[in-house]
């Protein structure tokens, strides 16, 4: 066996090295085509998102005739994930490897895991529906299954891949880095929806599981495609007689450190005040404003302008030197005036104004997730590149997964009392819990506008100071 094994690895090294998946060197060069082909991952994730928040969600409920609160719960199964991305991020930075690959090995663990998912879950879905001899509480273990599976590889694959291109991409240029991932991320969501409705139409259980299961072949060939040559091997990085510290140690130091702290803080309040709107916006857009169903899916389309115009900007701003936490604040400026501009359209009647709005939400909501992944990206000082996005990542998909239930939540709390007159004859309005869900976000806007002001002022000094550092060192001696 021994020797079988060794005979293995020599006609491996006859193998030229560019038919290999390995990049050749740690190189600081980084064209746009490999750029593209690394954000293929975003691609597969988007769609995976489209697949479980829009498709599925509408199929279950509508044509197979699932309960609503049973397909809200599978679909929040795979925020249950989203915690653990610490510490993906995290084993990812210590990885032991033979091969010296610290990040491929769990951007394809994802990939496996998402492929897994996507591979049962029309099945279980099928269970789900009633249609079988299986008793019920195997259907919902079935499809828990397939949701959980989807879930935890889409999170293990977002965050071992930002942490790649953070490794290979030099930091000037992280800002295109971060903007392209994130135009990636809504050009899948966008694509995979348009083929999805158009091999569904019209819908068969078959049809289901063709799409859904060519969802998870595509999946697999974009995310090889998109490691191709991409991570170096650094077996100096790898090696098993290295011991790896405790995560509780690392989380412990990551985490005393005050601008690390606070930046979380910040991270989860302001990603909680964009996302809270996300599930009644086009709902206060048919019932307030009246707007037609082709109106109100404009909307979409018009919050993604939005967010394409901020990943733009926002690169060409980091680019030239502008401080992100700077850039952060703005767009929390810009989500003041668009939460105002929805609320104001009511009373106004002003489907405009409501519109306009709606696209200030996409655009500061943009600048913000832009701004504050930039910011965990240059947290490598420590070589915890793989945890500090991981923290990014957790933070701001639990944020937003608990702002969108409690958005919905408290719009129906309200929404009743008032009906029933227990707010007072002046708050029975239609539009009053939409409006209460609106005035949080404000709150909760200004409270991070409150956290993240210190931070601002930390990187001013450390600016200044680097920069009187590298002027004394540049003056002739």
């Amino acid at each position: 066996m021994s020797s079988q094994f060794w005979v293995t690895m020599k006609s491996w090294k006859a193998v030229s090295p560019r038919f290999l998946p390995f990049a050749d060197v740690i190189s600081e060069n980084l064209p746009l085509s490999r750029l593209i082909r690394l954000s293929l991952f975003q691609f597969s994730v988007g769609m995976a998102a489209t697949l479980l928040i829009g498709t599925l969600n509408r199929v279950l409920i509508v044509e197979m005739g699932v309960s609503a609160w049973l397909v809200a719960l599978m679909v929040a199964l795979p925020l249950v994930f989203a915690p653990f991305r610490a510490l993906i991020g995290f084993k990812s930075d210590h990885h032991k490897s033979v091969l010296g690959w610290r990040r491929v090995p769990y951007i394809w663990i994802g990939t496996i895991l998402q492929f897994g998912g996507l591979s049962i879950m029309p099945f279980a879905l099928i269970l789900l529906s009633g249609d079988t001899h299986w008793p019920m509480w195997f259907s919902h273990v079935a499809a828990a299954l397939a949701f959980l599976l989807v879930g935890a590889g889409m999170q293990t694959v977002q965050t071992a891949g930002l942490a790649l291109a953070t490794d290979i991409a030099p930091e000037k240029d992280r800002p295109r880095v971060v903007a392209l991932m994130y135009v990636m991320l809504l050009v899948g969501m966008v694509i995979s929806g348009i083929v999805f409705s158009f091999f569904l139409e019209p819908f068969t259980q078959i049809q289901l599981i063709q799409v859904v299961q060519g969802a998870a072949s595509v999946t697999v060939a974009l995310n090889v495609i998109a490691l191709w040559k991409q991570e170096a091997r650094q077996p100096h990085k790898t090696r098993a007689e290295d011991l790896a510290p405790p995560f509780k140690k690392i989380w412990n130091q990551f985490i005393s450190n005050y601008q690390v702290k606070r930046f979380l803080i910040t991270l989860g309040l302001g990603t909680a005040a964009f996302s809270m709107q996300d599930i009644i916006l086009e709902p206060y857009g048919g019932q307030i404003l009246h707007l037609t169903v082709s109106q109100t899916s404009f909307l979409t389309a018009l919050m993604s302008a939005g967010s394409l115009l901020a990943f733009a900007l926002s690169a060409k701003w980091l680019s030239q030197g502008m401080n992100p936490y700077r850039i952060a604040s703005a767009a929390l400026l810009v989500g003041l005036i668009a939460f105002s501009a929805v609320i104001f359209s009511e009373p106004m009647e002003s489907p405009v104004l409501f519109r306009i709005g709606s696209f200030l939400i996409g655009f500061g909501a943009g600048l913000f997730s832009v701004s504050t992944l930039i910011i965990a990206m240059q947290m490598d000082s420590l070589g915890m590149t793989g945890l500090a996005i991981g923290a990014w990542g957790a933070v701001n998909t639990s944020a937003s997964g608990i702002a969108i239930s409690l958005g919905g939540l408290i719009r129906d709390v309200v929404s009743d009392l008032a009906l029933k007159g227990v707010l007072g004859e002046v708050m029975n309005t239609p539009g009053i819990g939409y409006s209460v869900v609106y005035h949080i976000e404000i709150y909760l806007l200004f409270a991070t506008l409150v956290a993240m002001g210190p931070l601002v002022l930390y990187r001013k000094k450390e600016v200044k100071l680097q920069a009187t550092k590298l002027g004394f060192v540049d003056l002739p001696s």
